[in-house]
């Protein structure tokens, strides 16, 4: 096998190669970069959007998009903070977020099943409400300086393993489960990759629908319940572009935004090339608005290269078959 292709075929091989280069890069461009304290914060900064980033590649999967996921985290988040400041109880302040997220899920869902919206639109629409209700729910100000009630749930370490750490291995390796080798992961990709013929084989696609985007929701509140406990604030921007990073970080991975393909390990290290990113250019002073040209640039790169793969695979199909 030519060493090139089995490298270059296995995209989280590859996005792998790609965090150890850009990891180089800025090592040698800030000396802050490479140290325990700046890796260990990237690492904290990345929990929250690999879980949602997780739910956005079950979604992309089905030939699906959620735009609205980061304004579900603001809103997921509002209420976790009003329960902490209630001075609710543990477990009802861990169910909260994931509750909530999850019904914001299925109302996307139900629009697009139901209301036979174009995800985009749906999502998009629901985006602008939800922003809308924060500003609301808020007053216009922050929730912040909250009781550190919730540190154990994000600071406490098993054998040495940091907590959040396992939270994103056991929601992962659920996720790969669910993929690779439950029906449920068949009718995932079916749904994506021919919606038609998958309907016409018996598969449910209203119920593989509603349970992709109802999964991304409880990722969604269950990611909000972590940032919450972490910062212990609320911010009228919480979530503003979790959605962009999100999509960036699975299509990366390699989960097609055509649908019928997702890579879970994948969309892991592309969350990690992300941060990685966004963390050195914050060190080596680039501005905000050139580090969104740089990803937005990327996910455009890796578009045309995935199209341009797809076209070679299916002109390799035709010829073979002649």
């Amino acid at each position: 096998m030519n060493w090139r292709r089995w490298l270059f075929g296995r995209r989280e091989l590859t996005l792998a190669l790609a965090c150890v280069v850009v990891t180089l890069i800025f090592h040698f461009l800030s000396p802050y970069f490479l140290t325990a304290e700046n890796l260990t914060t990237i690492l904290r900064n990345s929990v929250e959007l690999l879980l949602i980033s997780l739910g956005i590649t079950f979604i992309l999967a089905t030939a699906g998009i959620d735009i609205a996921v980061g304004g579900a985290l603001g809103i997921c988040a509002i209420f976790v903070g009003w329960s902490i400041q209630g001075g609710w109880p543990f477990g009802v302040v861990l169910l909260i977020g994931p509750l909530i997220g999850t019904g914001l899920g299925l109302i996307s869902a139900t629009l697009i099943v139901q209301g036979k919206i174009p995800p985009i639109i749906a999502t998009l629409g629901l985006f602008g409400v939800y922003r809308a209700a924060i500003f609301l729910l808020l007053g216009g100000s922050w929730i912040s300086g909250l009781p550190d009630t919730l540190g154990a749930a994000v600071n406490t370490t098993i054998a040495g393993i940091p907590i959040t750490a396992i939270y994103v291995v056991v929601f992962y390796a659920a996720g790969w489960l669910i993929i690779r080798w439950l029906p449920l992961g068949v009718a995932i990709r079916a749904t994506g990759g021919n919606e038609r013929a998958a309907r016409l084989s018996g598969v449910g696609i209203a119920r593989t629908k509603f349970f992709v985007y109802g999964f991304t929701g409880l990722l969604v509140g269950f990611a909000a319940f972590l940032y919450v406990a972490r910062y212990r604030n609320v911010e009228t921007s919480t979530g503003g572009l979790v959605a962009l990073d999100a999509i960036i970080a699975s299509v990366l991975g390699g989960t097609s935004v055509l649908g019928g393909k997702a890579n879970i390990l994948g969309a892991m290290f592309g969350v990690l090339l992300v941060r990685l990113l966004q963390n050195g250019f914050v060190l080596i002073g680039v501005p905000s608005l050139w580090e969104q040209v740089i990803t937005g640039v990327l996910l455009i790169g890796v578009l045309i290269l995935d199209a341009l793969a797809e076209r070679s695979a299916n002109d390799a199909q035709v010829v073979a078959t002649q």
